[in-house]
């Protein structure tokens, strides 16, 4: 069944809605994680009317046409163990659709024609007001037509159903089937301000950025085990060929930098900063060295990652393994 809601990618951001008033909805967090420790939104809605692209502040979190917000997890592996998808706000559900595949590690994106949004719902909140969700896994799906569900109500899991290529729940608002923007219902009035008209019931800061992993490797590892969650040593062999430290960042723009620091049982082993040339929404950056006899020392390193904009630091993670004798 063909679900009525457009594909998520076929539109233009409709006309900014009015400003929230009191009879707008107030919204729970739709995902159960902590954003900023397990999860991050990696993608706003898009503020341009134009052929560009820009989040509500606008900063580089989001893409042409883009009509919700991506709330994500770190991994694969995260969301194969399970993550919860809530109801933003009490109301009705008015569509269901499960049945496409999730597309997991190195599965082929495929599914339906006009199945972008994969498996989803649509709850409508009275008023014109209603929440869509989409790329639930499936199978994961706990809630039919025409059922009533309170805030907070489980709905389903993070899966990787239709057009995405990464774990994450797409949350999309809708006035009047004009699309809303959670965090600036009014649009962008002047960069650089957030505003006070979120519709969110715990106001969620914006994070512009910053790291998702960080760990050690025998060498230049591949992004697929990192986006998998498999890629960290918590320990090395003697006979390891080098000592590799990687990190997993969203959010980049150009001219950021990433310092890799290595300390271990002989003090600092590495330590390179290294510049990102061009704006993207996730990548992975790494540094090491080969090990050889002058330099090998067994013991505990550690790894300190730290994530510059315009020369002020904002994220840092800490990573750990021991190398053997």
């Amino acid at each position: 069944m063909r679900l009525p809601w457009a594909p998520l990618w076929a539109c233009v951001l409709a006309a900014a809605a009015s400003p929230a008033a009191a009879r707008d909805p107030l919204l729970g967090l739709p995902i159960d994680c902590s954003l900023g420790e397990d999860c991050f939104i990696q993608n706003y809605v898009d503020a341009d009317g134009g052929p560009g692209a820009a989040d509500f502040t606008c900063g580089g979190l989001s893409y042409d046409g883009h009509k919700g917000t991506d709330f994500a997890v770190r991994s694969h592996a995260v969301a194969q163990a399970g993550v919860n998808i809530q109801a933003a706000a009490p109301g009705v559900v008015r569509a269901v659709r499960d049945g496409v595949a999730d597309h997991w590690r190195d599965t082929p994106m495929t599914f339906p024609d006009g199945q972008d949004c994969g498996n989803g719902l649509v709850i409508d909140h009275g008023g014109g007001w209603e929440t869509q969700y989409c790329h639930l896994r499936e199978g994961s799906l706990r809630v039919q037509k025409g059922q009533r569900v309170a805030m907070g109500a489980v709905l389903g899991q993070v899966g990787m159903s239709g057009r995405t290529e990464f774990p994450h729940l797409h949350l999309s608002i809708r006035k009047d089937g004009s699309v809303v923007d959670p965090f600036n219902t009014d649009g962008i009035i002047s960069c650089g301000e957030t505003g006070n008209d979120q519709l969110w019931q715990v106001p969620i800061d914006y994070e512009p950025g910053g790291l998702l992993q960080a760990g050690f490797a025998p060498g230049l590892p591949e992004f697929g085990p990192i986006k998998w969650g498999e890629a960290h040593a918590q320990t090395l062999p003697a006979q390891a060929p080098a000592l590799v430290l990687w990190t997993h960042v969203f959010g980049a723009r150009a001219d950021d930098h990433i310092r890799l620091l290595i300390e271990g049982p002989g003090g600092v082993f590495s330590d390179k900063t290294v510049e990102i040339d061009a704006a993207k929404a996730q990548l992975f950056r790494a540094s090491g060295r080969k090990l050889h006899a002058d330099n090998h020392s067994p013991g505990l390193y550690t790894g300190t990652v730290i994530l510059l904009r315009d020369g002020v630091e904002i994220d840092r993670m800490k990573t750990s393994t021991t190398l053997g004798n």
